[in-house]
């Protein structure tokens, strides 16, 4: 990743990232947060639950976006807002594709607008987005 210019970026910049979600993800994600939720740690409870098994925090699979912003805005981006639709679960073992589009940027504003589609393995899509984002002064 290198370091962009409001010239650098045109509309229609892409970037993809995948990750596969594991139970060590979720733990970790857990102890960073302190979401003991047990939908997201207890297998039984879980498998009782509508998900019918555990499932990944909805902040650890918004966190997937980050990559994506970073490789379109380049280094010293900064992330200013961020906007999701969760729209299915994401479970341990599932495999997260990320793709994020640059769709308007405001130079006059130090402003740059990007979407964001999750979907998992399946191509069903887990989380869809929309955030704002600035260069370094």
């Amino acid at each position: 990743m290198i370091k962009k210019t409001f010239a650098d970026l045109r509309i229609g910049d892409k970037s993809i990232f995948e990750k596969t979600i594991t139970e060590a993800d979720i733990f970790a994600f857990t102890g960073i947060c302190g979401d003991f939720n047990p939908l997201h740690v207890s297998k039984t409870f879980a498998k009782n639950s509508m998900f019918k098994g555990r499932v990944a925090h909805g902040a650890l699979v918004a966190g997937l976006i980050d990559y994506t912003l970073t490789d379109i805005v380049g280094l010293g981006g900064v992330h200013i807002s961020q906007f999701c639709r969760f729209k299915a679960p994401v479970k341990i073992g599932d495999t997260i594709t990320v793709e994020s589009e640059l769709v308007d940027k405001n130079p006059e504003k130090n402003r740059l607008k990007i979407n964001s589609t999750l979907k998992n393995q399946d191509g069903v899509i887990v989380l869809t987005g929309e955030a704002e984002a600035m260069l370094p002064e």
